[in-house]
């Protein structure tokens, strides 16, 4: 087993508490959109047809983006931001950070 330092296991830590927004391109051209942990896992259950119902439907095809987000909720608010989206908007957003995503989608709280 090997043995991480105290840096390596507070980031792998902190690793594990972030939430993702993620896009998913579904086989008719669709965007779904979603939140996620541990996005590669919730993929896989989506292409395994274990994943939400709107992908059984619409089988996924490719992981478009992920965007990271300090918390659930900011995790859920800029999820529905984005599920508002038309498709070609939802498009744009690839390739973006997840803070970027955030400024463009979220209103600034004062």
């Amino acid at each position: 087993m090997e043995k991480l330092s105290s840096r390596a296991l507070a980031a792998r830590t902190r690793a594990g508490k972030r939430w993702y927004v993620y896009l998913i391109l579904c086989r008719n051209g669709s965007i779904y959109t979603g939140i996620a942990r541990d996005v590669i896992a919730r993929f896989a259950q989506h292409l395994a047809g274990t994943g939400a119902r709107y992908t059984r439907a619409n089988p996924p095809r490719v992981l478009l983006a992920k965007f990271h987000c300090p918390t659930q909720s900011d995790a859920a608010r800029l999820e529905a931001a984005i599920k508002k989206l038309g498709a070609a908007d939802k498009r744009r957003l690839v390739g973006k950070t997840g803070a970027a995503a955030r400024n463009l989608l979220l209103p600034v709280e004062r």
